[in-house]
């Protein structure tokens, strides 16, 4: 795998099953991760996993990405506390779903604030410290779905479209820096919120798929790591798909 030795990282959503997968990912290639997310019991739990199992001088930066106030101190709060940040992912986001003519605005407005505002505001204010490093890796999480829609989640596929859009844009004003944008879309990808389908919800799923089974959290670890390294840096403006072959996507 790729060394990230000597960079520090910034991931939010890390407690959660796929964020904690990416942090323990680049913690495993030698990255210092600050873990974030708005569970400040959860992160303390598991960043004295990661320490103990991986070792590290790994920090945790509780914010609610609901809170505009908290999003804008988070870059900051990382910079304070590690020196500077090298990787940052914007992994957190929630869901609200609804079929359209049901969706109420607070379902519209809650899923864009945390799953696109929140990406955008971290974005830009990551861009000062690595534009004067010369040096930047961001990656966004984002979604099969948001390539090929799903009904009942107009405002999930607004956003994760949205973040797809805007890293594009990202990546060039910000190439010529150093700095690389792209994005990592999962598929379905076991975690306790799939763990909880019954057996007969998971081979419809399953079915659809033609490595015939969901993706694990490692997988979109790696794909991370990868894209964090510094042989990834003619890499931008991109979307890897992690799906199993769900979706053929270019």
């Amino acid at each position: 795998m790729f060394s990230l030795n000597g960079m520090n990282a910034l991931v939010t959503g890390a407690s959660g099953g796929i964020g904690s997968a990416i942090a323990i990912a680049l913690a495993k290639q030698g990255a210092r991760v600050a873990l974030s997310g708005s569970n400040g019991q959860k992160l303390r739990g598991f960043r004295e996993q990661l320490i103990e199992e991986h070792g590290g001088d790994h920090v945790e930066i509780t914010c609610n990405l609901s809170d505009t106030t908290q999003v804008e101190e988070l870059i900051p709060a990382a910079l304070d506390t590690m020196g500077g940040i090298d990787i940052l992912v914007n992994n957190a986001g929630i869901t609200r779903d609804n079929l359209a003519m049901r969706m109420k605005d607070e379902e519209w407005d809650d899923v864009i604030r945390i799953n696109l505002e929140a990406t955008f505001r971290l974005m830009r204010a990551s861009a000062r410290p690595m534009m004067k490093a010369r040096f930047g890796r961001i990656i966004n999480i984002t979604s099969v779905v948001g390539a090929t829609g799903n009904p009942g989640q107009m405002n999930y596929i607004a956003a994760k479209s949205g973040v797809t859009g805007m890293t594009k844009s990202f990546a060039q004003e910000v190439a010529s820096r150093g700095i690389t944008a792209n994005c990592v879309a999962p598929g379905f990808i076991r975690t306790a919120m799939t763990a909880a389908l019954d057996e007969k919800q998971t081979d419809t799923i399953n079915a659809k798929i033609p490595a015939g089974k969901m993706g694990e959290g490692d997988d979109i670890g790696a794909a991370c790591a990868y894209l964090s390294s510094r042989e990834a840096g003619y890499v931008t403006g991109q979307t890897i798909h992690v799906n199993g072959g769900m979706a053929m996507l270019s």
